[in-house]
């Protein structure tokens, strides 16, 4: 099973660029996760809402448009699929279209657009509360049957994932608290791709407005993280560095489940 995912900064943008549909063309995806639609589904075109071949469920911020925003595409219908992380108001706040959880008869699948915490402090504690609810809520997925979970985390696990570690030390994406809450989720499941690549310095991110990605000086900021017990059955993860139109590249896992 392929599944790819990608932080495609504006679903309409990209669809009017045709790179989705490459992306299709090229891999033959059997899910594709996509983070930063950008759009509620009345915004969206009828080849993009139901994109031939595949089930398309999608997660909308409701206090504002155009932002955040997630969808799946997938060619097996899953059993059951989820929109938010499950949590009433007045429990946590779970209101800007950040996760889609999908059950599949062998597994679970999260797709996940984690907020980035750059713009308030009250923001950055959302961001930190988050990580909190989400290793809850895959943990308790877990006892019922494998989780693979990916999308824009937003963070860097270590100084390996950037290019200029010490000048962005501290900020945020690099921060100590971030970090040591990444390291929480690695206890429980891997980051297949830096375990397949344990000394590679290869980034998913770059800042578009300084050229960032001519110059390689990026972030690794998009993940897949699995169950432990399915590590024997990946077959390939890689970054996906030659697909262009968003200010992020895609990720391919192929697992055997």
């Amino acid at each position: 099973m392929k599944i790819i995912t990608w932080n495609v900064n504006g679903l309409r943008a990209i669809e009017r660029k045709g790179e989705l549909d490459n992306l299709i063309q090229k891999y033959s995806p059997d899910i594709i996760c996509i983070q930063e639609t950008k759009s509620t589904i009345d915004q969206l075109q009828d080849e993009t809402k139901d994109k031939q071949g595949y089930f398309s469920f999608f997660e909308s911020a409701n206090n504002r448009k155009g932002y955040s925003g997630v969808a799946i595409y997938t060619k097996t219908q899953p059993v059951k699929v989820s929109g938010t992380m499950g949590y009433k108001e007045e429990d946590f706040l779970d209101n800007e279209g950040r996760t889609i959880v999908a059950e599949y008869e062998s597994f679970y699948l999260l797709n996940g657009y984690f907020p980035n915490g750059n713009k308030s402090e009250e923001h950055f504690k959302y961001k930190l509360e988050y990580y909190r609810r989400f290793l809850d809520l895959v943990r308790k997925l877990e006892e019922k049957k494998p989780v693979i979970f990916c999308g824009d985390v937003n963070a860097t696990v270590a100084d390996i994932d950037l290019a200029r570690p010490k000048e962005n030390a501290g900020q945020v994406g690099c921060t100590p608290e971030e970090r040591e809450l990444l390291a929480e989720w690695k206890k429980y499941f891997l980051d297949i791709w830096r375990k397949e690549n344990p000394e590679k310095q290869e980034y998913t991110w770059w800042d578009m407005k300084t050229f960032a990605r001519e110059r390689n000086i990026g972030w690794r900021i998009d993940y897949f993280f699995i169950s432990q017990s399915l590590e024997e059955k990946v077959q390939e993860i890689k970054i996906l560095g030659e697909i262009y139109g968003s200010d992020h590249c895609p990720l391919l896992l192929d697992v055997k489940i």
